[in-house]
């Protein structure tokens, strides 16, 4: 970015009297505006000694606040089926989309107002993480927070980085961000153990609280230098990202000894000497750093369709589920925390919390049915994800769509996108021209994205121009 030129406006003292001065001149004002403006006028050289003229203005009316935001109203009318199906009838009629189903309702009711083989499993892509999020809300406190410490290792000069399931760790300065927003800083611990006193010859980096295989049934190992994925591992830095300011950046094949070996220079230790071990049983932590908190965590991962965040939060969930930290226990604890809140899982088959699975099942009604249960009366724990969803045309996923050509629906669809080599979908929920807010599931499969994508975003459009009375 290129750098601004600086003006010198004076001595620290002269800007000191300055800002007094100003300080003094604003309570004025303020005086005079709570108090009613008091115009005085005294007596000249051509006025009679003593005498004085004293006005005073009447008191100003009050300003009424206008809300441009307001809620939509619960009595707008609900569309017709009929003509929800006559508006987007040319829309879904599109070649383009292939194999395609869908859902559309009615958020407050929960009505279905429109579906096309809502029950048949479709490979969802990312809107699996819509799965994941709404599971995260139900079992989980926005504020939890994740924990990396070190503790002493088990020889002289050994210390053990112990990951707690945080993927943002990041590498830059103290007072400057990576790619996850209050992200937790690896110069935090440094600074910790330097406190300490505790010298440090090698570093040994404990990713244990996970289990079972780090790559998902149905990924792509050409995904990890593509920067779509890491091998899920208990501690990395930025994600397993080489480069924290690029979303798509090639990702590391040893997120955690990177970790280790990031630690290890920044205390002057060779990274030679980092190796993966454990750490000794009942050893207290010498310097611990958190994590931004949950809310922070989901609003990244489904904005930007993080596949990292969501596996590792699939983990919290399977955790505080008392299920194994893994790629099947994290799947588990989703599924039975969303059918323990009532949810229809029929026909639901996951080997992921992202969605980056080509092997990934979800029929389109579910999906609509969680949003549903969001933006609706369903559940109150859910209603954050509408908050998370990308927005047409100006955030996250969404913000390249809908954002030149044909612009129907900028600004007010709300969705969660899915993209794989095959299959788009999109899930969210949008306000019609009288004001209802429809919740939709649209899935597409065996075609391509450039394609698929702007069929399903046509779709939506129309939802939002609908008053299909």
């Amino acid at each position: 970015m290129a750098g601004q030129g600086k003006k010198k406006i004076g001595s620290l003292e002269e800007s000191r009297r300055r800002n007094f001065r100003i300080l003094l001149a604003v309570g004025a004002v303020v005086v005079l505006a709570v108090a009613g403006v008091v115009v005085v006028k005294l007596g000249t050289s051509n006025d009679t000694a003593g005498s004085a003229t004293v006005t005073t203005s009447p008191q100003p009316a009050l300003v009424t606040p206008s809300p441009q935001v307001v809620p939509v109203p619960t009595d707008a009318p609900i569309p017709s089926a009929s003509g929800i199906a006559a508006a987007i009838g040319p829309a879904v009629a599109n070649p383009d989309l292939g194999k395609f189903t869908g859902v559309v309702a009615d958020a407050l009711t929960g009505n279905v107002l429109w579906s096309a083989d809502p029950s048949t499993p479709m490979t969802p892509a990312s809107t699996t993480k819509v799965l994941t999020a709404s599971a995260a809300l139900l079992k989980l406190p926005l504020d939890r927070r994740l924990s990396t410490t070190v503790v002493p290792g088990s020889s002289p000069g050994q210390i053990v980085l112990v990951g707690g399931g945080d993927p943002t760790l990041t590498a830059t300065p103290k007072g400057q961000s990576g790619y996850y927003a209050n992200a937790a800083h690896i110069a935090d611990l440094v600074d910790q153990i330097k406190a300490a006193g505790t010298p440090v010859t090698s570093v040994v980096v404990d990713s244990s609280l996970f289990k079972g295989d780090n790559m998902a049934t149905g990924w792509f190992p050409a995904d990890i230098a593509a920067g779509y994925i890491t091998p899920i591992e208990s501690v990395m830095i930025e994600g397993g990202r080489y480069d924290g300011t690029q979303d798509e950046s090639p990702r590391s094949e040893t997120p955690a000894l990177d970790a280790g070996k990031v630690l290890a220079q920044a205390l002057g230790v060779d990274p030679a000497n980092v190796s993966l071990g454990a750490a000794p049983a009942g050893a207290k932590p010498i310097a611990t750093v958190q994590s931004a908190p949950l809310s922070d965590r989901l609003l990244q991962m489904m904005e930007h369709s993080d596949n990292v965040l969501a596996e590792t939060i699939g983990r919290e969930v399977a955790i505080a589920s008392g299920i194994e930290a893994s790629f099947t226990g994290a799947v588990d604890a989703t599924g039975k925390t969303l059918q323990a809140a009532g949810f229809d899982y029929t026909g639901v088959s996951l080997h992921d919390s992202s969605g980056l699975s080509v092997d990934d099942l979800i029929p389109a009604q579910v999906l609509d049915r969680v949003m549903t249960a969001a933006a609706g009366d369903g559940d109150p724990k859910l209603r954050p994800l509408l908050d998370y969803l990308p927005v047409a045309g100006g955030t996250g996923s969404l913000s390249d769509r809908y954002a030149s050509g044909n612009r129907t629906g900028a600004g007010w669809v709300r969705a969660k996108t899915g993209t794989l080599s095959t299959a788009s979908a999109l899930s969210g929920f949008v306000v019609d021209q009288n004001g209802r807010v429809l919740t939709f599931a649209l899935m597409s499969n065996d075609r391509p994205p450039e394609v698929s994508r702007p069929a399903l975003d046509a779709i939506a459009g129309t939802l939002r121009n609908c008053g299909c009375q």
